[in-house]
């Protein structure tokens, strides 16, 4: 009886010290000089109690704003030709760490698909190519062609590990019979197409789902207002308008595809293009809401779109995050203060990075116009693999903000950018970039309890509590 009885004290003191381990403050921490990278701390948040003159953070999360659908990258075909390249052991290995979220895995929980070829494949494509002077108005002839070699065996490794990962489809160019000029780069699409391209949507949806890869949602067009990439395509708001209230939209009914439709998919210094489309009453109704990128512009562009129609959702699609390979710092404190910390305090369901992986060289890219300097969130070099500025930047949020998480308000006193989170499990996560020019100590308020903590100048951390 007595043996009995130290086994169960013994299990329930266990489990007590396992449940104890699990609520503890966790602070995960990269500094500038790389002594730390998202690394876990011994130490977590500590309780104060004594009255200081620190500056505060205030969470209050009685305040709500948009739920959070994720944390990504765009999976280019390029990246998914080196991922494919690499033995099933060590491909395992680098998927598990992307995209699991337990242990030292970062959780990635939303990816980015070019629908055809983008700039960061090693050629040009889209899935219903034809000879000049040809047409094909059914889709008759349509196929993933080129993807079904990288891109959908790589997504249903990832789908395997992560059934629940949002997927986001873009495209660069429609088919080039389709265009004003029988070339990927440039052009418009002719009225006359309109109803074969969105056809084209409908069947890339339907055959995606038939591989066993659900598309939650695509935007019409990437980058429509810049027509200098190789492959790309000038679409003006007017006729992107046109193309969803007319053709695309009622097409995506017809077929009781669910998928979202999102507009725009720029920089936020044109939040003139999507208002206007949104302003008008049958496109709207079929629009779930707008994505931007940041390479021109101001991040609070994003509250104006929301302002202006607070009923359709925002999105952060894009943005390349680029270091020197040999960089002996780290400018972690860019990207997180600049894109997971700003275009979510600006509405944003889900921040993607540009991109998931390249080489050492930075291939592949197009030619006229492909990404020569696009880095990936990591460098696949064979069976080996390092880590870039836009794997730690990504892995902050990613790892803790799981989707169904809810941004709340929080201060921001000046050189602490911030963004606070409460889980669906509720848990709270704090996100902070020291901005300043000096290490800060400062306070975290919530619900009358106060934790000190200090960061260093140029540091990102994660609080979780």
């Amino acid at each position: 009886m007595l043996f009995t009885r130290s086994i169960g004290l013994l299990m329930c003191c266990a489990f007590t010290f396992s449940v104890m381990a699990q609520s503890q403050p966790q602070v995960w921490l990269t500094k500038a000089d790389r002594t730390a990278l998202f690394t876990r701390q011994a130490t977590g948040l500590r309780l104060s109690t004594a009255k200081n003159k620190q500056p505060v953070i205030a969470i209050n999360d009685k305040k709500t704003f948009q739920s959070i659908d994720g944390f990504g990258y765009a999976l280019t075909g390029g990246s998914a030709q080196h991922i494919i390249k690499m033995s099933a052991p060590a491909r395992a290995a680098l998927l598990k760490e992307l995209f699991a979220a337990d242990g030292n895995n970062i959780g990635v929980s939303y990816i980015r698909l070019s629908i055809g070829a983008s700039d960061l494949n090693e050629k040009v494509f889209s899935y219903n190519d034809l000879p000049e002077g040809q047409t094909d108005l059914e889709q008759a002839k349509f196929d993933l062609g080129p993807d079904q070699a990288d891109v959908i065996p790589v997504m249903k490794e990832i789908l395997a590990i992560n059934p629940k990962i949002k997927i986001m489809g873009s495209p660069w160019s429609p088919p080039l019979w389709m265009k004003t000029t029988y070339d990927a780069r440039g052009g418009m699409l002719k009225p006359e197409y309109y109803a074969a391209y969105a056809k084209y949507f409908v069947h890339y949806v339907q055959e995606m789902q038939k591989a066993g890869i659900p598309i939650d949602a695509i935007t019409v067009q990437n980058e429509p207002l810049h027509p200098g990439n190789n492959p790309s395509l000038l679409m003006v708001a007017p006729d992107q308008a046109l193309f969803v209230k007319k053709f695309l939209g009622p097409a995506f009914a017809k077929a009781h595809i669910k998928t979202k439709i999102i507009i725009y998919d720029h920089n936020a210094d044109r939040p003139d293009y999507p208002i206007s489309i949104l302003d008008d009453a049958e496109a709207r109704k079929y629009i779930d809401g707008s994505a931007f990128h940041l390479y021109g512009g101001r991040i609070e562009a994003l509250t104006d779109v929301h302002n202006a129609h607070p009923d359709k959702n925002i999105y952060f699609s894009e943005q390349m995050v680029v270091e020197p390979p040999d960089a002996t710092t780290i400018d972690i404190v860019n990207p997180v203060a600049r894109l997971i910390i700003g275009a979510t305090r600006n509405w944003a369901k889900n921040v993607l990075e540009w991109n998931l992986a390249a080489d050492p060289e930075n291939k592949p890219y197009t030619d006229r116009g492909g990404c020569s300097m696009c880095q990936g969130a990591v460098t696949i070099n064979g069976d080996n693999y390092s880590r870039n500025l836009a794997y730690f930047s990504i892995a902050h949020a990613s790892k803790f903000v799981r989707p169904g998480a809810v941004r709340i308000a929080s201060s921001e006193p000046d050189g602490l950018a911030n963004v606070a989170f409460k889980t669906s499990a509720g848990k709270y996560v704090l996100i902070l970039a020291n901005t300043g020019k000096a290490t800060a100590a400062f306070n975290i308020s919530l619900k009358g309890k106060t934790y000190a903590a200090a960061l260093d100048k140029g540091a990102v951390a994660t609080y979780i509590w």
